[in-house]
This record gives structure tokens, C-alpha cells and sequence, in this order.
């Protein structure tokens, strides 16, 4: 585990890497690469064992995917059951394979998240919007396209942000377009650094669900 630069979160915690998703800005695949590292699903259990601070957020699988069709249910898991282990830490996943999650049942301290670039993953919301889960959110970064489709109903949580490898920027009516749609739903919105937006930042968090 380690301290992040990722702005909506305290630590990264990777007790599984590697992802067979494909995407082209993957950041984690360039990281791995630029140390020499393979990319391939890996299961790393004996960090299984690492301790937590209370109050603090922690995103798991940073470096990874939890949820991929390539990956073993007992892997995934493995990492839900030491989450539960920790009910003072607040935990948050992302993935860009929602079609998997009906398969497990989340701990209440578990924030769940899908992945959303483009137009085209728009519809995953609704793996995720019939689930038990404490938070429910979206992250739409990069946002490379305008997510007309997009259906935030549901959703706890929307984050916002650019490519930043090589930098490109969402056209501000897209932006917008998503701002309308989560302040008529009263939902908050967090707005990375990475985005340039002519307008207030929102640096907004969700409150859990009870349950």
C-alpha cells in the first residue's frame, strides 16, 4: 500500500495487477512497462495481509482488474474478504467489466465503481445500479466522448477527468452535459485536476448508504 496521487483517494492498494482490457491510455499499463514489469493478470496474496488505517479511503486494484472475465472468482474473492476485515476503512474499486459483479456480494465498506470513457459503456451503469453496494459511482475518465446515453439515476458518485498521457481534453459541452444531469439528481461530482473547465471545481464526496 501506498500514499496516491490520485485526488479522490488516501492509498493504492494492489493485491491484484494486470489487465487484458486493451485500452490504449491505460496509465497502469505504461507504468508497468516503464519498470519492466509484465502486465498480465497476477494474484498477489500475501498482501493480502497488510494492515489499514481507520478513516482513511483506500483504492484497491489500481494497477489492475478485479472483475475481468480473465480472472478467477477466488482471486476476487480473496480481496472482498479481506475488505470486510477492515470495516473502519473505507474501500473503492473501478472496473470496466460491470457484467461480472452480480456474481459477488460486496461489504458495506466496499464503494463500487464503473469505468466510462465513451459512449459505447454508457449502458454499464445498469450491472451496478441493482446492487447492495454503500456507494455506487461512475468515473468518467478519461472522457473522450459525449455520454448522451449516460443514465446517472442511482448513481452516488461522478467523477470527472481528461486523458493526461498524451493530454486530451473533453469538450466543455460534454462536461456540462453531465453537471445538468447530476445537479438535477442532486449528486456529487468530483472534478479532477486534470480537467480544464471554465467554472466552479467541485471537489464533492458521497455519503454511504445505510445498510
Amino acid at each position: 500500500m501506498q500514499k496516491t496521487s490520485i485526488e479522490w483517494t488516501d492509498y493504492s492498494f494492489n493485491p491484484v495487477t494486470g489487465c487484458l482490457q486493451g485500452c490504449s491510455y491505460c496509465y497502469a499499463r505504461r507504468l508497468s512497462e516503464r519498470f519492466g514489469r509484465s502486465f498480465e493478470p497476477e494474484f498477489h496474496a500475501e498482501r493480502l495481509n497488510q494492515k489499514f488505517k481507520p478513516n482513511t479511503k483506500v483504492f484497491i486494484c489500481s494497477m489492475g482488474e478485479l472483475f475481468g472475465d480473465w480472472v478467477p472468482e477466488i482471486w476476487t474473492q480473496s480481496v472482498l474478504g479481506m475488505v470486510a476485515k477492515w470495516p473502519k476503512t473505507t474501500f473503492q474499486v473501478l472496473t470496466k467489466q460491470p457484467q461480472n459483479l452480480w456474481k459477488f456480494k460486496f461489504p458495506r465498506n466496499l464503494w463500487v465503481g464503473v469505468s466510462i470513457d465513451k459512449q459505447s459503456r454508457a449502458v454499464s451503469t445498469v450491472f451496478l445500479t441493482d446492487k447492495d453496494v454503500a456507494v455506487k459511482f461512475v468515473s468518467a475518465e478519461p472522457l473522450l466522448e459525449d455520454l448522451v446515453g449516460l443514465d446517472l439515476r442511482g448513481i452516488d458518485w461522478l467523477i470527472i477527468g481528461a486523458q493526461t498521457q498524451p493530454e486530451k481534453q473533453p469538450e466543455a459541452s460534454w462536461v456540462k452535459r453531465l453537471l445538468e444531469q447530476a445537479d438535477r439528481l442532486k449528486t456529487p461530482v468530483f472534478m479532477k485536476n486534470n480537467l480544464r473547465f471554465d467554472g466552479d471545481r467541485r471537489h464533492e464526496f458521497p455519503a454511504a448508504r445505510r445498510g
